[in-house]
């Protein structure tokens, strides 16, 4: 079961300080949205502007005028808010993130560098330093029964007490196009899914998730 010293480096996000303080990521979920609002208080005024009430942004990010974004919100240095972005809250964006055309973000952490380009849902999720979601990717956070969402590693299984989990995407992963991890699906580092993908549990690190849900170790 992948704890989040396995899935991610903590030097890569403002929410270092506050996601060292649990064990596993999806535990980090319900405390967002107040993590954003003490770090936006702290930001250095001369790198930062809030731009709206609860709504910071750096100096040097790129915020598209027919974005739409929702407090609170941190958008990081070199960052770019494209044409249409649809960011409902809580979302905490790092530095050099893409966050695209009609992308929607909601209870977010997106470490530094991760790519969210084109028409992507990311909600209740933590995606990992260079991640990346391929256009038409989603993370589904609620079980079509609407129970409490259960993680998954083999024949372990691990219950969350949360309705709303989506995805957690380790450092340097790639998702391909059109694909759909669902509730509670955990890729580790550097791993790989395959365009569309019906994603659900835990993918190892190091991976290659193939059509079909066939998993094969990365050749180095």
């Amino acid at each position: 079961m992948y704890q989040i010293k396995d899935l991610f480096d903590l030097d890569k996000t403002l929410a270092s300080e506050y996601l060292s303080g649990f064990t596993y990521p999806w535990e980090a979920l319900g405390g967002i949205k107040e993590c954003i609002r003490a770090l936006g208080k702290s930001l250095l005024a001369a790198e930062y502007e809030e731009i709206a009430p609860e709504i910071w942004a750096h100096k040097s990010a790129k915020i598209a005028k027919t974005a739409s974004i929702s407090a609170p919100c941190i958008i990081g240095e070199g960052t770019e808010i494209r044409h249409c972005a649809f960011i409902r809250g809580s979302a905490l964006i790092g530095k050099n993130c893409v966050v695209g055309n009609s992308t929607e973000l909601k209870n977010v952490i997106l470490f530094d560098n991760v790519q969210v380009p084109h028409y992507n849902y990311v909600g209740d999720s933590i995606l990992g330093y260079k991640a990346h979601m391929g256009a038409g990717s989603i993370t589904s956070n609620v079980k079509s029964d609407k129970t409490p969402v259960v993680v998954k590693c083999g024949d372990e299984q691990m219950p969350t007490g949360l309705k709303k989990m989506g995805a957690m995407l380790g450092d340097f992963v790639e998702v391909g196009c059109n694909s759909v991890l669902n509730p509670a699906t955990i890729v580790g580092r550097n791993s790989q899914i395959y365009p569309l993908s019906c994603v659900r549990g835990t993918v190892a690190e190091n991976s290659i998730y193939k059509t079909g849900g066939e998993v094969v170790v990365k050749r180095k």
